[in-house]
């Protein structure tokens, strides 16, 4: 039983791998759509939110398949509960960036406006946290889990400023109005893939430690 268990821990594993690569596709095309103006990889991206819902699907069925057969208990039982969380995270993951992709398509119609809004920084911070949690899962690294909390943080900073900017460029620019408040909501949108993330990172330390730190963060 314990062998059969075993193997049914590393196939989730991978299909959660899976998951996630599908996912970390599908963001890094969605801002690459925007960012150069590229209709056809926003519509990808929203085709592929299927694969992405189909995956997750899977991913469900196989933990209550592995609940019901081996009934796990302490680490192996926080395991797969923890996946099961966190693949509903990177579901939600992948709808955001078929809504950003969505974004996209709109705003590649509209004037562009003057404002020098640079989406680079702030992608690149969502995807290494997301690819943070998702190691600190595998590798059952509750450390690295800690570090996503931490870099959660940066990321809400930077939204802030964003949304800062864009606001005074609202004042400055009226006639671009349409376009900015699209660019606010990628924000909002990178913001909450960020706090996915920082969902998964949480359940892994739970998972090793149990110790539940969502409510210690919010009360800190």
């Amino acid at each position: 039983m314990a062998k059969h268990l075993e193997k049914e821990l590393e196939r989730l594993k991978k299909m959660i791998y899976s998951l996630s690569a599908r996912v970390d596709e599908s963001l890094e095309l969605a801002v690459k759509s925007i960012q150069e103006n590229n209709i056809e990889l926003a519509q990808k991206v929203i085709a592929d939110d299927k694969l992405v819902d189909n995956l997750e699907i899977e991913v469900e069925e196989e933990c209550l398949k592995a609940l019901a057969l081996y009934q796990p208990v302490a680490i192996d039982l926080r395991f797969i509960i923890a996946v099961m969380k966190m693949n509903n995270d990177l579901e939600r993951i992948g709808d955001l960036a078929a809504d950003i992709a969505k974004n996209g398509i709109k705003i590649s119609k509209l004037p562009k406006p003057k404002i020098p809004l640079d989406l680079h920084q702030m992608t690149y911070l969502v995807k290494t946290i997301v690819r943070k949690s998702l190691d600190s899962l595998i590798n059952i690294d509750p450390y690295l889990a800690r570090e996503v909390i931490k870099d959660d943080d940066e990321i809400n900073d930077m939204k802030s400023e964003m949304k800062n900017e864009i606001v005074e460029a609202l004042q400055r620019e009226p006639e671009h109005a349409e376009s900015l408040i699209t660019l606010l909501a990628i924000t909002h949108r990178l913001e909450r893939i960020g706090d996915h993330a920082c969902n998964i990172a949480e359940d892994v330390i739970y998972m090793v430690e149990a110790d539940i730190v969502r409510h210690k963060a919010a009360e800190g």
